[in-house]
């Protein structure tokens, strides 16, 4: 079986998108299927310098290979027309193609391109259909989806959702789909971490951790987990929160966030060390005694399994689609998307480290059976079987 990942950017950090495009192209290539990944040689965010790669000619990479495309004409919006006639003249080399984001010219013209040379694909919308997210831009998202991306869902194999909860709220624009519910993969950490993470940030062994790992934007429910935390001190709760995250698109929100710690009673209780890399991150994920996530929508929430894969209980929030399956493993709290319900179930979380670490045990065995990449692979693979052999007999 021969699969095109195609996304339109692919950092070469490990993150985001990226890690799930490359975690799958790995875990399917272990699978003995031959994966090529398209994608231009942007650097993802804006202002960030094209990534320094050889393009167009294929570059091998954990069992699988990976063409950079030059981002031309519309370098702004990722865009590449040397992508598009490459797939136009070899897209009958391929039996599928899994395309990765919606309302991107580089997506919708390889989503054109593979109806007119008969290659069936899967579209991940990224959260995108989610109508808190359609809300964004919204009258050019309309404008967009009557002119291309409409015709793009319905011509689609399958739409790939990344939780029941992402499936259930997305707006398909009256249009009937198949739906592909596959979440996405993490590593499993389960080795003593490389460093100390508290010992680095200068953080007492005994002091009660709490973790926020994530891109620092308003739709994370900042604006909840401060207040919420700040209400805990007069009850005597102890902890440190570790705020890790940054936001090179919107500097001014982060500098908010930082101004409004330093005047609160959080400021000698809390470390900021922006966007960490490895092997901190793992270290900060394995050594923390709770994760936090009060999020008013995510698709999924990667970082959310990433903790339950490192042993640590999380607390999130419903609009974080995977909360279903931190309650039905009871790897943590859950809550609504309000301050007291997520100051009731902080309270407790800290108040309990035994109950922390037992239930973060729980959620890295799930983890283990649902988020893993070998069992990502599989429940990939079968999908696309069940496509391909459902094209043969139709």
């Amino acid at each position: 079986m021969r699969i095109l990942q195609i996304i339109p950017s692919i950092s070469l950090v490990y993150g985001g998108p990226s890690q799930m495009v490359r975690g799958l192209a790995t875990a399917l290539a272990g699978q003995n299927i031959d994966v090529t990944i398209l994608t231009t040689n942007s650097n993802g965010d804006t202002g960030q310098l094209p990534l320094d790669v050889p393009l167009i000619e294929p570059v091998t990479e954990n069992g699988y290979q990976i063409r950079y495309f030059p981002c031309a004409p519309f370098r702004r919006y990722k865009f590449s027309l040397d992508l598009l006639q490459w797939l136009y003249r070899h897209a009958s080399e391929f039996d599928l193609a899994h395309l990765h984001a919606l309302f991107s010219p580089i997506i919708s013209g390889a989503a054109m391109v593979a109806r007119s040379r008969n290659l069936p694909y899967i579209l991940r919308p990224l959260g995108t259909l989610d109508p808190a997210d359609l809300q964004k831009k919204k009258q050019l998202k309309q404008v967009y989806t009557a002119l291309w991306e409409r015709e793009n869902i319905a011509k689609a194999a399958a739409i790939h959702f990344t939780s029941q909860e992402e499936a259930r709220v997305s707006d398909r624009f009256g249009l009937n789909t198949k739906d592909l519910i596959i979440p996405l993969g993490v590593n499993l950490i389960e080795n003593p971490p490389k460093i100390d993470a508290r010992a680095q940030l200068g953080i007492p062994q005994d002091k009660f951790m709490v973790l926020f790992l994530s891109r620092i934007e308003p739709k994370k429910g900042l604006d909840l987990l401060l207040p919420a935390l700040a209400s805990l001190l007069p009850q005597g709760l102890d902890f440190h929160l570790v705020l890790a995250g940054s936001n090179p698109q919107a500097p001014e929100y982060e500098a908010k966030i930082r101004a409004e710690i330093e005047a609160s009673p959080l400021a000698t209780r809390t470390t900021m060390p922006g966007f960490v890399r490895e092997p901190l991150k793992s270290a900060l994920l394995k050594q923390a005694d709770l994760f936090v996530l009060p999020s008013y929508y995510e698709n999924f929430g990667i970082a959310v399994a990433e903790a339950m894969a490192a042993g640590t209980a999380v607390c999130i929030s419903r609009g974080v689609y995977i909360w279903e399956d931190v309650e039905n493993a009871d790897a943590g709290w859950v809550c609504h998307q309000d301050l007291a319900d997520l100051i009731r179930v902080l309270a407790e979380a800290v108040a309990n480290p035994d109950v922390c670490r037992q239930r973060g045990l729980r959620g890295q065995e799930y983890a283990r059976k649902h988020y893993s990449w070998p069992a990502i692979a599989r429940e990939t693979i079968n999908a696309y079987e069940e496509i391909l052999q459902s094209r043969r007999e139709s």
